[in-house]
């Protein structure tokens, strides 16, 4: 498919506007004026209806095809969230508002959001208070991080080490760095769950804390959590709970009772936001009351009066992290889906992503092999190490769903797993949609025992064919490679 530049007519007109009639002065500097007009394609309106049209059916997204994307949550969110997450009252309000004089006063609906979701995470984690302002799961993760350690700096702790385990989201060791921690990596044990005693010998009086997800990467819940929380706590460590695998526990279980001390949620994957290609997301970030105070500024606060305002005087504050008070669209959202489905909706939710991913496992496990076969949470992981020995490998796999009409799973994830095939089919797909894909799986797999070269030619329908990925990643025109 050509570029709009390159369907470019030279003196081809979409749109005629008028001369203007209302005198103008321009204030630029002569000499930062262009010199000539800028190279913009020209095209007639049809030509510019068809062209995004056209690219709008070569798009793949979770409105139009299954997108089983393993640790990713990738499922349908209901539209009214997004309805209303449109309305002019806001959507048109200006961030800087409430900080303006009297400005608080008229923004008073979009601040109980805020209040309320703060109640709500709460609720549902066993945190005491939490903040709107991470803009993503990782940003999350940091601001986390930055509690711990105005935590251990406020107590005069000298820590200087953070642990996570092997399985871990890799956003995990990046954010404790960042943070000037050095990290050190806990082993899983044969069960696909951190090694405990492992972990006993790990810890010393400079573990500062630990950062852990639950159900992990293998989407198998850690059986051992408390006694975990109890080791790391034995030395004044601070657990960090990663919450990007909540939606396979919540409305069931809560992080805080579990022993964590911090935690962040991922509103966009958990609850509703069609997100992906990086955002849009936001990470609320969740602690137990020793922490509250260090919570970033702002904090959303009700008066006597039943009003709501904005709090700065918060001296042990971390301070700013975010810009104004987070991705607010995008709490809102979340906030019209937990009012929508109530306590037990979410349980609901919980209990058909559990069902639906032990459903693929059990149907797939003769065809592919199961590092780790005991029951899984939301996702489940295969690995196609029986198939390479026919030469085909996990991208093999996933190219040849692409070829069928799926969005391949996450495959080499988690390291731990060789020819990782990372399966999460969420709590929105009905049983028809998980056949289909499981038919395909078998389908494939016996493809790679009798045909193995087809696969590994895969795909050779699809609008562009099998990349030199490496290069496809330094070149976003793709039509070249």
């Amino acid at each position: 498919m050509k570029l709009i530049y390159e369907k470019s007519v030279e003196g081809r007109h979409g749109v005629m506007p008028p001369a203007s009639d209302v005198p103008t002065t321009i204030h630029i500097k002569k000499e930062l004026l262009r010199n000539s007009d800028a190279k913009l394609p020209e095209l007639s309106e049809l030509d510019v209806v068809r062209h995004f049209t056209e690219l709008s059916r070569r798009n793949f997204g979770v409105d139009t095809n299954f997108y089983p994307l393993g640790s990713c949550t990738m499922k349908y969110n209901p539209k009214v969230a997004e309805r209303i997450a449109a309305y002019p009252g806001f959507a048109h309000l200006h961030p800087l508002l409430p900080q303006l004089r009297m400005g608080g006063m008229l923004t008073q609906g979009a601040l109980e959001v805020l209040y309320d979701m703060d109640k709500y995470l709460c609720e549902l984690t066993a945190m005491a208070g939490f903040t709107m302002q991470p803009m993503a799961g990782a940003h999350g993760e940091l601001t986390g991080i930055m509690i711990m350690a105005a935590y251990h700096r406020d107590k005069g702790n000298k820590k200087t080490t953070v642990l996570i385990p092997d399985s871990a989201h890799g956003t995990n060791p990046a954010s404790a760095a960042i943070a000037g921690y050095k990290v050190v990596s806990v082993p899983s044990d044969s069960e696909g769950m951190m090694d405990v005693e492992a972990l006993r010998k790990m810890v010393n009086s400079e573990t500062a804390g630990l950062m852990l997800t639950c159900p992990n990467t293998l989407g198998i819940f850690e059986k051992n959590i408390k006694e975990i929380c109890e080791i790391i706590h034995s030395v004044d460590g601070l657990c960090y709970y990663d919450g990007a695998n909540l939606n396979a526990i919540v409305g069931k279980a809560r992080p805080g009772d579990f022993g964590f001390d911090i935690m962040h949620i991922n509103l966009h994957k958990t609850f509703a936001t069609p997100h992906g290609g990086g955002g849009p997301g936001a990470g609320p970030v969740g602690v137990v009351k020793k922490l509250v105070d260090f919570l970033p500024v702002s904090i959303v606060v009700k008066r006597d009066d039943g009003t709501f305002a904005l709090e700065y005087d918060r001296p042990k504050s971390i301070g700013y992290i975010a810009p104004f008070y987070g991705n607010f669209a995008i709490i809102l959202r979340a906030y019209v889906y937990i009012l929508m489905l109530g306590k037990e909706g979410l349980k609901a939710v919980s209990e058909n992503a559990v069902l639906n991913a032990n459903y693929i496992k059990e149907k797939l496990k003769d065809y592919y092999d199961l590092p780790f076969g005991q029951t899984c949470k939301h996702e489940c992981v295969f690995s196609a190490e029986r198939q390479t020995k026919n030469g085909v490998h996990a991208i093999d796999i996933a190219k040849g769903l692409i070829e069928r009409g799926f969005h391949p799973p996450t495959v080499y994830f988690p390291s731990i797993v060789k020819e990782a095939i990372m399966v999460e089919p969420t709590e929105t797909e009905s049983k028809e949609t998980l056949d289909i894909f499981i038919n395909t799986m078998i389908e494939l797999a016996k493809l790679a025992k009798n045909e193995p070269e087809k696969l590994k030619a895969a795909p050779i329908t699809t609008p562009v064919g099998r990349l030199d990925e490496t290069a496809a990643a330094k070149n976003v025109d793709i039509a070249e490679i």
